[in-house]
C-alpha cells in the first residue's frame, strides 16, 4: 500500500537520479578525452570565477543586451516626461520629444558623458535607427488610417483654400528664408534646389494626429469650426505627404528632370494602390466587417502588404513612410475594421517603439552646437518664419473664406502645430545630408516651440475675444431644479447610477434635471470613429432612460485627464450632486491588495504633487482607488460615490449614524422617502437622533409623515439576515473612512454602497 502511494515519487527520482550520475560520469571521462587531445590545463576556482566576471562583462556588451537596455531607459524616460508635459496641458508627444533630447549629447551626453557612450555605443545606433524606422511605418499606417477622406468630399471648398493656403505661404517663406542661409548653414556639395525645397517643405509640415487630440480635448470637434480644422489638417497631411514625395525624388536625382523618371514610378505605384490593391482590400473588409475579431491569416496579410507597399516606396525613391501611410490611407473604409488594426499595432508603435525614434532625434540634436548669440539669432528667424508663414497663412486664408477672426486665428494656431510629423521630415533631411546637425538642431527646437505655443495660443484667443464656441453644448441652468450629474465609464455601471438618480427624483421629475456625461481618453479616440463611440455608449443609458420614463441629457468630452475633467465640469456646471462608480481592483481585500494599493500610493505621480503641495499625507490610508481619490479631492460640490454590486432598486435603506456631521445625510433619506417610497433604517450608535438636533428634527418630521418608512435599529438588528435584505448603504465619507478600520464584517453581506462627500 505504501509503495503504491508513493510509487510516482520513487519512480521520478530513481530515474533522474541514475541519469545525472550517468551524465556526469560521461562528462568527466570526457574531460580526460580533452586533456589527452590538447593538453590543456585544468582550471582553478578562482580562473573559473574571472571567467564568470569576463563572461557577464562580455554579456553586457552584446548588442542585444545593449538593445534591450536603451529600449527599457528610453520607454521609462518617454513614459516620465510625457505625463508631466500632459499634466501642463500639453500633447504628450512633446514630453515624448524632450526626453529624446534629454537623453542625447545635449544633456546627459554632455554632463554624463561615460554613462552615454556606454548607453548609446556608436556601434548600436544602427540598431535603434532600424528599430525606430520600423515604429515610423507602422505609425504612419495608422496616421493614413485616421485620416477620414470623406471629410474632404463635404467641405472641400473651403478646406482645401485654407489648407492649400497654410503650406504654399510657409513653403515660399522656407525657400526664401534659405536664400540667406545657405551659404553659412547647407552642406558642403549640396545644391541649392535641395536645401531650400527641404526648408521649404519643413517650414509646411502641420501634425495631423497633435492637431486631432487638441481638437478633441478642447470639445469642438462637433463645432463647424472643429469640422473645418480637422478637414484642413487632412488635406494638409496629403498634400504634405506628396509634396515630400516629390522633394526626395528630386534632392535624390539632383535635379528637376532626373526626378522625374522617380516621380514617374512614384504616380504608377500611387495608381496601383488605389485602382488594384484597395479594390482588393475592399472586398476582404465587406467579408469580414461584421466580425468582432480578424484571424491571423488576414492580419498576415494585411501587414504582408504594409512592408510590400514600404519596400516599393522605399526602392523607388521615395522612403519607406510614404508606402506606410499610403496603405494606411486606402484601407477599407469600416470604422470598425479600422479599428481593430489600429488597436493591434498602435500600442506597439506608440509605446514601445515610437520613443526609440525620439532618443535617435535626440542623439542628432546637439544643443550645444547652437553656441553664440548669432546661432540663437538663427534660430529665433526660423521660428519666426515658420510661426508667420503657417499661423498668419492658414489664418488669412481663414478669414478670407468668411470665418470670422476668431475662428480664423483658432485655426491659424492649430495648423501651426507641428510635433512628431515634423521631426520625421528632419530627420529624412539630415538622412539624406541635405541638412546640417546645425540646421537639424534649430528645426528641432522650431518643432519643440511651434507645437508647444498651441495650447497658450489657444487660451489667451478665447480670453481675448471671451467667446464661447457658438455650437457648444450648455445647458440652461435653472436654480429652481435639483440637478445630477452622473459619470459613468462603462454601460454596466451608468445604468445603475441612472437608477439611483431616478430614485432620488422619480416624483419630482419637473423639478429636477439628470445629465450623463461619459468621458474618453484622447489618446484612445480616433476622429473617424468619435460619433460611433459616443453612440455605443449612451445607446444603453438612453434605453434604460426609457425604461425608467425620465429624460437624460447628455455630455460627451474627449480629455486627457479623466479625473480633473470630471471635478470641472461639475465644479463649473451648477450641479447639485455629482454620482460616479467606484473603481474596484482585482487584489481587493488581499495582502497582495494592500500591498499594490500601498506602493501606488507611494509611486503615483499625482500622490507625490499632492504631498509636496501639502495637501495630503503620504502615507494616508485612502479608502478608495486612486481615480476615485483624485475626484474625491478635486470636486467641491456634492459628490455621491457608488460601489455597485448590482443595483437595481432602492426599497431597503441602511443608514449608519456614526458621527455628527452624518446629519448631511438626512437630506438623501428625505427624498428616497419622498421620490421611492423607500424603508429606511437608521442605526443610531452614539444617540445622534436624540442629541443631534438637525438629525432628531428630520427623523421626527419623517415619522410623522411616514411613519411605516423608517425605522431606528440598534447593534443587536445587525447580522447576515438584516445586511442581505438591504438594497443600499447610505453613508457618509468620515463614516465610510472609519468602518473600513472598525466595521469591515458590514461589507461582507451588504448589497451596493453609497458614500456621500457633502
Amino acid at each position: 500500500m505504501v509503495l503504491k502511494k508513493y510509487k510516482n515519487s520513487l519512480f521520478y527520482f530513481g530515474v533522474t537520479g541514475m541519469f545525472s550520475v550517468l551524465i556526469y560520469w560521461i562528462i568527466q571521462k570526457g574531460k580526460l578525452l580533452e586533456l589527452k587531445k590538447s593538453n590543456i590545463a585544468v582550471h582553478t576556482q578562482n580562473d573559473s570565477f574571472d571567467d564568470f566576471v569576463n563572461s557577464m562583462v562580455h554579456n553586457f556588451k552584446d548588442p542585444l543586451a545593449i538593445l534591450l537596455a536603451q529600449i527599457v531607459m528610453i520607454i521609462l524616460t518617454a513614459r516620465i516626461f510625457g505625463w508631466f508635459f500632459k499634466k501642463i496641458g500639453q500633447p504628450t508627444v512633446i514630453g515624448e520629444i524632450i526626453a529624446g533630447i534629454v537623453l542625447g549629447p545635449s544633456l546627459v551626453g554632455m554632463y554624463f558623458p561615460e554613462f552615454s557612450a556606454a548607453l548609446f555605443p556608436e556601434a548600436s545606433l544602427g540598431n535603434l535607427k532600424f528599430l525606430s524606422q520600423i515604429g515610423l511605418i507602422l505609425f504612419m499606417f495608422v496616421i493614413g488610417m485616421e485620416l477620414d477622406v470623406k471629410v474632404l468630399k463635404n467641405k472641400a471648398s473651403e478646406a482645401i483654400v485654407i489648407s492649400h493656403a497654410s503650406i504654399i505661404i510657409p513653403f515660399a517663406m522656407g525657400i526664401g528664408l534659405s536664400y540667406f542661409v545657405y551659404n553659412q548653414f547647407a552642406p558642403a556639395g549640396v545644391e541649392f534646389l535641395s536645401f531650400s525645397l527641404f526648408m521649404g517643405i519643413a517650414m509646411s509640415i502641420t501634425a495631423f494626429p497633435v492637431l486631432a487630440r487638441i481638437v478633441q480635448e478642447r470639445g469642438i470637434h462637433k463645432t463647424r469650426l472643429g469640422a473645418i480644422v480637422i478637414t484642413c489638417a487632412a488635406a494638409d497631411d496629403i498634400t504634405a505627404w506628396c509634396l515630400l514625395a516629390v522633394v526626395i525624388a528630386i534632392v535624390k536625382a539632383g535635379d528637376f528632370v532626373g526626378s522625374l523618371y522617380v516621380i514617374s514610378l512614384a504616380l504608377l505605384y500611387v495608381l496601383m494602390m488605389l485602382f488594384i490593391i484597395k479594390p482588393f482590400l475592399k472586398r476582404i473588409g465587406d467579408l469580414y466587417a461584421e466580425k468582432e475579431n480578424i484571424g491571423k491569416p488576414v492580419m498576415a496579410l494585411f501587414l504582408l502588404l504594409l512592408i510590400l507597399s514600404s519596400y516599393a516606396t522605399e526602392v523607388i525613391g521615395i522612403h519607406a513612410l510614404f508606402g506606410g501611410f499610403m496603405m494606411g490611407a486606402i484601407m477599407p473604409d469600416i470604422a470598425k475594421f479600422r479599428m481593430i488594426f489600429i488597436e493591434k499595432v498602435e500600442d506597439v508603435s506608440v509605446i514601445l517603439l515610437l520613443p526609440l525614434f525620439f532618443v535617435f532625434t535626440g542623439l542628432h540634436t546637439h544643443v550645444g552646437l547652437i553656441n553664440d548669440v548669432y546661432l540663437w539669432k538663427v534660430t529665433g528667424a526660423i521660428i519666426a518664419v515658420a510661426v508667420i508663414g503657417k499661423f498668419l497663412g492658414s489664418a488669412l486664408a481663414a478669414r478670407f473664406v468668411g470665418q470670422n477672426w476668431h475662428d480664423s486665428l483658432t485655426i491659424g494656431a492649430l495648423m501651426n502645430t507641428r510635433g512628431l510629423m515634423e521631426l520625421i521630415v528632419l530627420n529624412i533631411g539630415l538622412e539624406l545630408k541635405v541638412l546640417t546637425p546645425e540646421v537639424f538642431t534649430m528645426m528641432v527646437i522650431m518643432a519643440l516651440v511651434t507645437t508647444f505655443m498651441t495650447g497658450p495660443a489657444l487660451n489667451v484667443l478665447n480670453f481675448i475675444f471671451k467667446n464661447k464656441n457658438e455650437t457648444e453644448s450648455v445647458e440652461a441652468v435653472d436654480e429652481n431644479k435639483y440637478r445630477i450629474l452622473i459619470s459613468f465609464g462603462n454601460n454596466e455601471k451608468g445604468k445603475s447610477l441612472l437608477r439611483l438618480a431616478n430614485s432620488l427624483t422619480k416624483k419630482q421629475k419637473s423639478a429636477s434635471v439628470i445629465t450623463a456625461m461619459h468621458l474618453c481618453q484622447s489618446d484612445e479616440l480616433h476622429s473617424f470613429n468619435m460619433e460611433e463611440i459616443e453612440k455605443e455608449s449612451f445607446e444603453p443609458i438612453f434605453d434604460e432612460s426609457d425604461q425608467l420614463g425620465v429624460k437624460v441629457l447628455s455630455i460627451f468630452k474627449v480629455t486627457n485627464d479623466i479625473e480633473n475633467e470630471i471635478a470641472d465640469v461639475a465644479n463649473s456646471g451648477e450641479y447639485d450632486l455629482l454620482l460616479v462608480g467606484l473603481g474596484k481592483s482585482i487584489f481587493e481585500g488581499s495582502l497582495l491588495g494592500k500591498v499594490i494599493g500601498f506602493t501606488s500610493r507611494i509611486i503615483n505621480p499625482d500622490r507625490l504633487l499632492d504631498k509636496f503641495k501639502g495637501k495630503e499625507g503620504l502615507f494616508e490610508n485612502s479608502p478608495f482607488d486612486e481615480r476615485t481619490r483624485q475626484i474625491v479631492a478635486k470636486t467641491k460640490k456634492p459628490l455621491g460615490i457608488l460601489i455597485d454590486n448590482d443595483f437595481e432598486a432602492l426599497n431597503e435603506v441602511f443608514v449608519p449614524i456614526l458621527k455628527s456631521d452624518d446629519a448631511t445625510l438626512m437630506d438623501y433619506v428625505q427624498k428616497m422617502i419622498v421620490n421611492n417610497n423607500s424603508k429606511i433604517n437608521i442605526l443610531d450608535r452614539n444617540d445622534f437622533v436624540k442629541n443631534n438636533f438637525v438629525i432628531q428634527s428630520t427623523v421626527v418630521t419623517l415619522l410623522q409623515k411616514f411613519p411605516n418608512n423608517i425605522t431606528v435599529i440598534t447593534d443587536t438588528d445587525l447580522n447576515t439576515t438584516f445586511f442581505k435584505q438591504q438594497d443600499l448603504m447610505l453613508i457618509s465619507l468620515e463614516s465610510w473612512k472609519s468602518i473600513i478600520d472598525t466595521e469591515a464584517d458590514w461589507l461582507v453581506d451588504v448589497s451596493s454602497v453609497l458614500i456621500i462627500k457633502s
